[in-house]
């Protein structure tokens, strides 16, 4: 059984930055279930486990790292005693074609949030994700590890978001663009009324965390769409009928929002 090198260490921990990522095309995981899940759809260059984990019939192609080792190329704050280290795979091979929903992100920055999406889109069954340029790496570390594998069954594309969805505009007029703004229409009433339309293929965009959607996307929208709160005028159950009726937060959380949408626009296709 090999010990990792000092050389591989310092790869692992490069890792956590994008150039080099970028520069040599690869990903790290932490974590048996994640490293796992990625082997099913990306090439694994090399899998390290703390030595105390390793069971010599069924690990001779990983390689063994001291606890204090496995500290120097994790990047969490309790490290699970596994890394793996992948090939990225190319954006260019993916043909994205509109047959079913697709979720589309502008300028998603939170690591956390976007792995947190992933994940929620392998669970509603939406297999692409398209992103604008500025959102978070989908090969980011935090990102990996939010997902808990599903980046191995969803697909994320990087693209100019705007230029993209005009081109789809183009070539179908009817398609449907929902985006998510607060001075959209009630989702609920949206859904109610499409019905057997949501069906068909269709794009939902969810934006920034702090800005929303940016206004060259916001165009580009064909139906806009919101998540009422409760009660809608805002004024809660515990209010006084002389009290005036407490705000409501202006926004959910953006992986939470996305969550809700997914889940109401799959009951209803269904």
């Amino acid at each position: 059984m090999e010990k990792i090198s000092k050389a591989q260490i310092k790869l692992v921990r490069s890792l956590q930055q994008k150039k080099f990522r970028d520069e040599l095309g690869l990903f790290v995981a932490e974590g048996e279930k994640c490293v796992s899940e990625l082997t099913k759809a990306f090439e694994i260059q090399f899998k390290i486990k703390n030595f105390e984990l390793i069971s010599r019939e069924a690990d001779d192609d990983v390689l063994s790292a001291t606890p204090t080792e496995i500290e120097q190329m994790s990047g969490l704050r309790t490290p699970q005693g596994v890394v793996g280290v992948f090939k990225k795979r190319p954006i260019g091979d993916w043909k994205l074609e509109i047959g079913d929903l697709i979720l589309a992100l502008d300028g998603i920055q939170d690591p956390g949030n976007m792995g947190t999406i992933i994940r929620t889109c392998d669970w509603f069954g939406v297999h692409d994700i398209v992103c604008s340029r500025d959102t978070a790496d989908c090969y980011n570390p935090k990102v990996v590890q939010a997902t808990m594998g599903a980046l191995a069954r969803v697909r994320v594309h990087y693209v100019d978001l705007p230029e993209w969805l005009q081109e789809l505009k183009i070539k179908n007029e009817e398609l449907k663009i929902f985006g998510t703004l607060l001075e959209g229409k009630d989702m609920y009433e949206v859904l109610k009324a499409n019905g057997e339309g949501l069906k068909a293929n269709g794009i939902i965009i969810m934006g920034n965390e702090g800005n929303g959607i940016s206004q060259e996307v916001r165009k580009l929208i064909t139906v806009p769409i919101r998540i009422p709160s409760y009660p809608k005028n805002g004024a809660s159950e515990h209010s006084g009928k002389n009290e005036e009726a407490p705000e409501v937060i202006e926004s959910l959380n953006v992986s939470i929002a996305t969550a809700i949408v997914l889940a109401e626009f799959r009951k209803t296709a269904d």
